[in-house]
């Protein structure tokens, strides 16, 4: 039996016709896209990451990077470091931080 590639390993989408071709556009630079936002947060250390901070070292869409982030959780490579920082609109985001060195989250 043949299975199909389920999030987080391939885009996720709303059942929306929109939605779903913006997940098939992008479903070949996933992967590349995970392991630049790996390699970042990684690079950040402890210190670790929000979004926005993110988006800014990588210097590639918010649009493109966030959903990475929430496969890379998902996938057990990322994890809330439970520190929050102010983005530039003043609202509180959450601090990603790289996961264990065994590949999944630390709890």
């Amino acid at each position: 039996m043949i299975h199909e590639p389920i999030y987080p390993h391939v885009p996720g989408h709303r059942g929306v016709d929109t939605s779903i071709e913006a997940a098939e556009a992008i479903e070949m630079s996933v992967g590349h896209l995970q392991r630049v936002a790996l390699r970042a947060i990684r690079a950040a250390g402890s210190r670790g990451l929000t979004t926005n901070e993110l988006v800014a070292v990588v210097r590639i869409g918010r649009d493109s990077i966030q959903p990475r982030t929430s496969e890379l959780r998902e996938m057990g490579f990322i994890r809330d470091s439970g520190a929050r920082r102010r983005n530039a609109n003043g609202k509180s985001a959450i601090v990603w931080v790289a996961a264990s060195a065994r590949g999944r989250a630390a709890r």
